[in-house]
Protein backbone atom coordinates (compact mmCIF):
# COMPACT_ATOMS: atom_id res chain seq x y z
CA UNK A 1 0.00 0.00 0.00
CA UNK A 2 1.27 3.64 -1.18
CA UNK A 3 -0.57 6.63 -0.01
CA UNK A 4 0.51 10.25 0.41
CA UNK A 5 0.19 11.53 3.68
CA UNK A 6 1.03 14.70 5.78
CA UNK A 7 1.88 15.98 9.28
CA UNK A 8 2.98 18.68 11.22
CA UNK A 9 6.64 18.95 12.58
CA UNK A 10 7.51 22.08 14.43
CA UNK A 11 4.86 23.98 12.76
CA UNK A 12 5.24 23.27 9.52
CA UNK A 13 2.95 20.61 7.12
CA UNK A 14 5.47 17.98 5.50
CA UNK A 15 3.80 15.82 2.66
CA UNK A 16 5.51 11.98 2.91
CA UNK A 17 4.82 9.15 0.57
CA UNK A 18 3.67 6.29 3.15
CA UNK A 19 4.45 2.79 2.44
CA UNK A 20 3.91 -0.50 3.85
CA UNK A 21 5.67 -3.45 3.24
CA UNK A 22 7.01 -6.97 5.10
CA UNK A 23 9.37 -5.31 6.94
CA UNK A 24 10.64 -5.34 10.71
CA UNK A 25 11.43 -1.74 10.96
CA UNK A 26 10.27 1.86 10.01
CA UNK A 27 12.58 3.42 7.28
CA UNK A 28 12.89 6.98 6.11
CA UNK A 29 14.74 7.78 2.96
CA UNK A 30 15.36 11.43 1.54
CA UNK A 31 16.01 12.53 -2.09
CA UNK A 32 14.76 14.55 -4.91
CA UNK A 33 11.20 13.47 -4.80
CA UNK A 34 10.91 14.22 -1.19
CA UNK A 35 10.44 12.05 2.30
CA UNK A 36 9.27 8.63 1.92
CA UNK A 37 8.42 6.60 5.00
CA UNK A 38 8.34 2.84 5.25
CA UNK A 39 6.97 0.45 7.56
CA UNK A 40 5.84 -2.63 8.47
CA UNK A 41 2.59 -4.20 7.82
CA UNK A 42 1.22 -3.89 11.56
CA UNK A 43 2.95 -0.77 12.25
CA UNK A 44 0.28 1.70 14.27
CA UNK A 45 0.17 5.04 12.43
CA UNK A 46 0.60 6.92 16.07
CA UNK A 47 4.36 4.87 15.97
CA UNK A 48 5.26 6.14 12.60
CA UNK A 49 3.76 10.00 13.34
CA UNK A 50 6.27 9.34 16.81
CA UNK A 51 9.48 8.37 15.03
CA UNK A 52 8.54 12.17 12.36
CA UNK A 53 8.37 14.22 15.46
CA UNK A 54 11.71 13.01 16.63
CA UNK A 55 13.40 13.58 13.44
CA UNK A 56 11.90 16.52 12.40
CA UNK A 57 15.53 18.26 13.19
CA UNK A 58 17.06 16.17 10.66
CA UNK A 59 14.22 15.87 8.00
CA UNK A 60 14.40 19.13 7.81
CA UNK A 61 17.81 19.91 7.57
CA UNK A 62 18.18 16.85 4.72
CA UNK A 63 14.97 18.21 2.84
CA UNK A 64 16.23 21.87 2.60
CA UNK A 65 19.43 19.65 1.65
CA UNK A 66 17.84 17.95 -1.47
CA UNK A 67 15.52 21.08 -2.23
CA UNK A 68 18.95 23.10 -2.77
CA UNK A 69 19.85 20.86 -5.29
CA UNK A 70 19.56 21.39 -8.55
CA UNK A 71 17.76 18.32 -10.41
CA UNK A 72 18.16 15.94 -13.17
CA UNK A 73 14.44 15.25 -14.27
CA UNK A 74 13.98 16.74 -17.49
CA UNK A 75 11.20 18.95 -18.31
CA UNK A 76 9.16 16.20 -21.20
CA UNK A 77 7.84 19.46 -22.71
CA UNK A 78 8.98 20.81 -26.74
CA UNK A 79 10.37 23.98 -25.69
CA UNK A 80 12.63 22.28 -23.13
CA UNK A 81 16.60 22.33 -23.01
CA UNK A 82 18.06 18.79 -22.55
CA UNK A 83 21.44 18.38 -21.70
CA UNK A 84 24.19 16.59 -23.30
CA UNK A 85 27.67 16.54 -21.20
CA UNK A 86 26.43 20.24 -20.16
CA UNK A 87 25.78 21.05 -23.25
CA UNK A 88 22.13 22.80 -24.47
CA UNK A 89 20.15 20.40 -26.78
CA UNK A 90 16.55 21.43 -28.01
CA UNK A 91 13.72 19.46 -29.75
CA UNK A 92 13.50 20.50 -33.64
CA UNK A 93 12.38 19.76 -36.75
CA UNK A 94 14.16 19.06 -40.00
CA UNK A 95 13.55 19.68 -43.79
CA UNK A 96 11.39 16.69 -43.91
CA UNK A 97 9.35 17.94 -40.33
CA UNK A 98 10.97 15.02 -38.79
CA UNK A 99 11.94 15.48 -35.04
CA UNK A 100 15.46 15.84 -34.09
CA UNK A 101 17.99 17.29 -31.28
CA UNK A 102 20.35 20.33 -32.42
CA UNK A 103 22.78 21.76 -30.28
CA UNK A 104 22.41 25.38 -29.35
CA UNK A 105 19.12 25.83 -31.55
CA UNK A 106 15.71 26.93 -30.42
CA UNK A 107 13.30 24.60 -29.43
CA UNK A 108 9.70 23.65 -31.58
CA UNK A 109 7.88 26.87 -31.23
CA UNK A 110 4.59 27.17 -29.69
CA UNK A 111 2.84 27.46 -33.26
CA UNK A 112 3.74 24.58 -34.86
CA UNK A 113 1.24 22.31 -36.41
CA UNK A 114 3.01 19.07 -34.95
CA UNK A 115 1.53 18.38 -31.79
CA UNK A 116 3.79 16.12 -29.77
CA UNK A 117 2.71 14.14 -25.93
CA UNK A 118 4.58 14.18 -23.11
CA UNK A 119 5.05 10.27 -23.65
CA UNK A 120 6.17 10.66 -27.02
CA UNK A 121 8.68 13.30 -25.94
CA UNK A 122 10.10 10.95 -23.28
CA UNK A 123 10.06 7.93 -25.63
CA UNK A 124 12.27 9.94 -28.17
CA UNK A 125 14.30 12.37 -25.84
CA UNK A 126 15.42 8.98 -23.49
CA UNK A 127 16.52 7.63 -27.05
CA UNK A 128 18.55 9.50 -27.45
CA UNK A 129 19.94 9.82 -24.45
CA UNK A 130 20.52 5.98 -23.65
CA UNK A 131 22.42 5.81 -27.09
CA UNK A 132 24.77 8.75 -26.31
CA UNK A 133 25.28 6.97 -22.60
CA UNK A 134 25.84 3.61 -24.13
CA UNK A 135 28.68 5.04 -26.60
CA UNK A 136 30.40 7.61 -23.87
CA UNK A 137 30.02 5.45 -20.46
CA UNK A 138 31.61 2.38 -22.62
CA UNK A 139 34.98 4.38 -24.17
CA UNK A 140 35.48 6.24 -20.90
CA UNK A 141 35.19 2.64 -18.84
CA UNK A 142 37.92 1.34 -21.73
CA UNK A 143 40.35 4.67 -21.14
CA UNK A 144 39.84 4.29 -17.51
CA UNK A 145 40.35 0.66 -17.15
CA UNK A 146 43.36 0.68 -19.43
CA UNK A 147 44.65 3.27 -16.47
CA UNK A 148 44.00 1.19 -13.53
CA UNK A 149 45.30 -1.90 -15.25
CA UNK A 150 41.98 -3.82 -14.64
CA UNK A 151 39.86 -5.41 -17.83
CA UNK A 152 36.65 -3.54 -19.00
CA UNK A 153 34.04 -4.16 -17.25
CA UNK A 154 30.43 -4.80 -18.51
CA UNK A 155 28.41 -1.41 -18.66
CA UNK A 156 25.12 -1.45 -18.14
CA UNK A 157 22.21 2.07 -17.62
CA UNK A 158 20.38 2.42 -14.60
CA UNK A 159 17.70 4.82 -13.92
CA UNK A 160 18.07 4.69 -10.15
CA UNK A 161 16.88 7.20 -7.66
CA UNK A 162 19.52 7.87 -5.15
CA UNK A 163 22.99 6.52 -6.77
CA UNK A 164 25.09 7.78 -9.78
CA UNK A 165 26.71 4.11 -10.19
CA UNK A 166 27.11 1.30 -8.86
CA UNK A 167 29.70 -2.21 -8.90
CA UNK A 168 28.99 -5.78 -7.84
CA UNK A 169 30.88 -8.19 -6.24
CA UNK A 170 30.61 -9.46 -10.01
CA UNK A 171 32.07 -6.53 -11.75
CA UNK A 172 29.44 -5.55 -13.28
CA UNK A 173 29.13 -1.79 -13.26
CA UNK A 174 25.74 0.14 -13.66
CA UNK A 175 25.24 3.86 -14.11
CA UNK A 176 22.91 6.09 -14.21
CA UNK A 177 21.74 7.98 -17.56
CA UNK A 178 21.34 11.05 -15.91
CA UNK A 179 24.95 11.63 -15.42
CA UNK A 180 24.51 12.37 -19.85
CA UNK A 181 23.35 15.91 -18.75
CA UNK A 182 26.82 16.74 -16.98
CA UNK A 183 30.05 17.75 -17.95
CA UNK A 184 32.09 15.48 -18.97
CA UNK A 185 34.55 15.68 -15.70
CA UNK A 186 31.87 14.72 -13.55
CA UNK A 187 30.98 11.58 -15.74
CA UNK A 188 34.40 10.75 -15.57
CA UNK A 189 34.76 10.77 -11.85
CA UNK A 190 31.75 8.70 -11.52
CA UNK A 191 33.28 6.25 -13.73
CA UNK A 192 36.48 6.19 -12.14
CA UNK A 193 34.83 5.59 -8.91
CA UNK A 194 33.17 2.43 -9.99
CA UNK A 195 35.83 1.20 -11.79
CA UNK A 196 38.32 1.71 -8.45
CA UNK A 197 35.63 -0.62 -7.07
CA UNK A 198 36.87 -3.47 -8.75
CA UNK A 199 40.18 -3.09 -7.36
CA UNK A 200 38.92 -2.24 -3.60
CA UNK A 201 34.98 -3.13 -3.03
CA UNK A 202 35.09 -0.46 0.07
CA UNK A 203 35.34 2.92 0.48
CA UNK A 204 39.03 2.66 2.55
CA UNK A 205 41.74 4.77 2.68
CA UNK A 206 43.40 2.68 -0.24
CA UNK A 207 39.73 3.07 -1.86
CA UNK A 208 40.25 6.66 -2.09
CA UNK A 209 43.90 7.36 -2.94
CA UNK A 210 43.13 5.19 -5.76
CA UNK A 211 40.57 7.28 -7.37
CA UNK A 212 43.00 10.05 -6.86
CA UNK A 213 45.54 8.78 -8.64
CA UNK A 214 43.64 8.88 -11.50
CA UNK A 215 41.03 11.97 -10.45
CA UNK A 216 43.39 14.26 -8.52
CA UNK A 217 40.35 16.68 -8.36
CA UNK A 218 38.20 14.07 -7.44
CA UNK A 219 37.13 15.66 -4.10
CA UNK A 220 36.01 18.92 -5.93
CA UNK A 221 34.44 16.63 -8.32
CA UNK A 222 32.37 14.81 -5.67
CA UNK A 223 31.09 18.02 -4.11
CA UNK A 224 29.70 19.37 -7.08
CA UNK A 225 28.27 15.82 -7.75
CA UNK A 226 26.60 16.52 -4.68
CA UNK A 227 24.44 19.59 -5.60
CA UNK A 228 22.59 17.70 -7.96
CA UNK A 229 20.22 15.33 -7.27
CA UNK A 230 19.18 12.15 -9.85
Amino acid sequence: MIETRRIVLNGQKVNYTFKRSNRRSIGLRINGHGLTVSAPLNEPLTSVESVLSKKANWLFKHLTHCENKQSTQPAWEKESTFLLLGQPWHLTLNSSDAIQMTQGKSPIKAHNPITLTPHQIETFVMAWYNKHAITCFNERAKWYANMLGVPVPPIHLSRAKTRWGSCNSHGVIRLNWRLMQMPIHLVDYVVIHELSHLIEMNHSPAFWHLVESICPAYQTARKELKTFSC
